[in-house]
């Protein structure tokens, strides 16, 4: 049992409201059954025509989590945590499919991938939350060396990596959010919507 309140149980809102980022956890491992349950809520996100192009390196061997972490940017805040980590996920996608017809970008954004990977990653990180594991985001990374470590081949890019692990701390209040007059526009930008 681990000690963090809010563990199974949490609504939506609350996990959405609650989620933060997760720098420092405890000693407890994290179940491969917890990571089959995160990794289910992540192949349930939207994607593009539903090409479904993510795909995860789960990371458990101590090496090569050490390889991943040495990946970091010099400075990376989620060095420490990682190291601490339970285990890796490794973020990634299959390029060349989303935002494509016919293998040719039919979007402005050639990288349609990211936008569907964050939607996977979303999913995984409010299903962490609600489970009371903790974990955040890493992106300040060599992601060609990644890629190396992770074997992963010629296609494919590595996006983001995700530590796991048991919060070791009760999450803090989150930062100041803007509020929706802030950043929500009717019919045209500019033009306040109500609220």
């Amino acid at each position: 049992m681990h000690s963090m309140k809010g563990g199974c149980g949490v609504e939506l809102q609350d996990a959405i409201e609650r989620r933060r980022s997760v720098r420092k956890f405890t000693d407890e491992p994290i179940t491969d059954e917890e990571i089959r349950r995160l990794l289910e809520a992540a192949r349930h996100a939207q994607s593009w025509a539903n090409t479904q192009v993510w795909e995860f390196v789960v990371v458990r061997d101590r090496q090569s989590i050490e390889k991943i972490v040495s990946t970091y940017a010099q400075g990376n805040p989620a060095t420490k945590c990682s190291l601490a980590a339970s285990a890796l996920v490794v973020a990634c996608a299959k390029t060349g499919v989303s935002g494509c017809y016919g293998g040719k970008d039919v979007t402005k954004f050639s990288n349609w991938f990211m936008f569907d990977l964050g939607v996977a990653v979303q999913n995984f990180c409010l299903k962490a939350c609600e489970l009371g594991i903790g974990t955040v985001v890493v992106g300040l990374l060599d992601h060609d060396a990644c890629k190396e470590v992770v074997g992963l081949p010629e296609g494919y890019e590595v996006v983001a990596v995700l530590p796991l692990g048991r919060p070791a701390t009760e999450p803090k209040a989150g930062p100041r959010r803007k509020d929706l007059g802030e950043f929500v526009h009717l019919d045209r930008f500019g033009t306040p919507f109500p609220g």
